[in-house]
């Protein structure tokens, strides 16, 4: 792998990518005014909180259970099937929230199945991309889609509600379907057919736990989620205490967005200086160190700093939270090719359950201790929890050309050609 970083004109000038980012941002897009729009339909039809926050929630229920049993179909069929099959469900189904007189519970519901919709579609994304780009430009696409995610996110919130005021909630829902069924015009026009990956040898190749199975039989794989989850749940444990954050420093609503904005902005911020600034090959070995920062650096918070420094300190932590831009890059080229969808699917999953997981249990210390305490406290819980972890990281060279093989028992053994050569052993999920 050469020693310069891929640009962004390199990684944009691969038409397949384009289109793949085009699509991904109006599917990420689509999302985000799904969940807003139909909890504010949901809301104000009932004035229930309740029922409200539990259509928003659904997104993080949905991959918690179709994660696990719907991403397996990226790796039966052909991805680019997967991906417009997706997009065209949800642009048929959203619409159905604007039915009249639907109720709350149906309403709930009907997001819950739509929210199904993304696990497969983002692993099959997920798997298509080390087959679409080659190099460092795999890395730095994965950064480009990481920072764009976070601009769409919080884009996502204030389009919901402008759309809500000029077209009326229904309207809203309809515009929101669009989105969709532009992604799926978008793929079907611009993305290579490929065939579905060779079905691997031996029994329960479909299983529900084959995912599982190749992620933990992989001392890579195993040490590269672990890391990622570990980190990721103790640094994102400080954003369900935001509003008590806000109100320990006696500020309201707009100091509540502000904190909630300096994460995001940091990881943007994070993800251009990894993968335009740093050469390929030192990324992997700032995988670890960051990790651990992107927690410690909040166990000041518990000192009671000034307002001002709070929000330094959650930008720092957004910034290193970077780490999993090529992290990921080193799991997506490590797994086989028959196994990506599933694999990436396990990892999203216990990314997001761990994160929700974390958010609740911070959010009920929060009633006993003040914010800056449990934040602090999280923070430096993580750090530790990370580097308890730096025995697990991969530290020897891996060839370029690398076997992963699955346990005997399971009566196979898959190879698959890595693209990567020193980023690849240095780096550790």
């Amino acid at each position: 792998m050469t020693e310069r970083a891929a640009t962004y004109a390199e990684v944009f000038a691969v038409r397949e990518y384009r289109y793949l980012f085009a699509a991904y941002l109006l599917s990420l897009a689509g999302d985000q005014l799904t969940a807003v729009t139909v909890a504010y339909l949901v809301y104000t039809g009932t004035g229930s909180a309740a029922l409200a926050a539990a259509a928003y929630a659904s997104s993080y229920l949905a991959w918690l259970t179709g994660g696990p049993l719907l991403s397996g179909l990226a790796d039966r069929f052909p991805r680019r099937r997967v991906l417009v099959a997706c997009d065209l469900a949800r642009a048929a189904l959203v619409p159905a929230a604007a039915l009249p007189d639907l109720p709350a519970p149906a309403l709930v519901g009907l997001l819950l199945v739509v929210n199904l919709m993304r696990p497969p579609f983002v692993a099959a994304r997920a798997a298509l991309m080390p087959e679409v780009l080659d190099g460092d430009r795999y890395a730095v696409a994965n950064g480009v889609d990481n920072i764009s995610a976070q601009v769409v996110q919080v884009l996502g919130f204030a389009v919901g509600g402008s759309l809500v005021a000029l077209l009326s909630l229904r309207g809203a829902l309809l515009v929101d379907a669009g989105t969709f069924l532009v992604s799926a015009l978008l793929i079907m026009i611009g993305v290579r057919s490929r065939p579905a990956p060779r079905p691997p040898r031996g029994p329960a190749r479909h299983g529900g736990a084959a995912g599982l199975r190749v992620v933990f039989a992989d001392y890579r794989l195993r040490a590269y989620v672990l890391v990622l989850w570990t980190a990721s749940a103790f640094t994102y444990a400080a954003e369900g205490l935001m509003a008590p954050l806000a109100r320990q420093y006696g500020g309201g609503a707009g100091t509540v967005g502000l904190l909630l904005a300096a994460a995001p902005t940091g990881m943007a911020l994070g993800g251009i200086a990894l993968t335009r600034l740093c050469p390929p090959a030192a990324r992997p070995r700032l995988i670890l160190p960051l990790a651990a920062f992107s927690a410690g650096v909040l166990a000041v918070t518990w000192l009671v700093p000034p307002l001002w420094l709070v929000l330094a300190l959650l930008v720092l932590a957004g910034a290193a939270s970077a780490f999993a831009i090529p992290l990921n890059a080193l799991f997506g080229r490590a797994v086989p090719t028959q196994y990506r969808g599933r694999a990436f699917g396990v990892a999203i999953t216990g990314l997001s359950g761990l994160q929700g997981t974390a958010m609740v249990m911070a959010g009920l210390a929060a009633d006993r201790w003040p914010a800056t305490t449990v934040i602090g406290f999280s923070g430096l819980s993580g750090a530790v929890a990370v580097l308890a972890l730096a025995p697990l990281w991969p530290r020897r060279s891996v060839a370029t050309s690398a076997a992963f093989e699955l346990p005997a028992e399971q009566g196979r053994t898959t190879s698959t050609t890595q693209s990567t050569t020193a980023e690849a052993g240095g780096g550790r999920r």
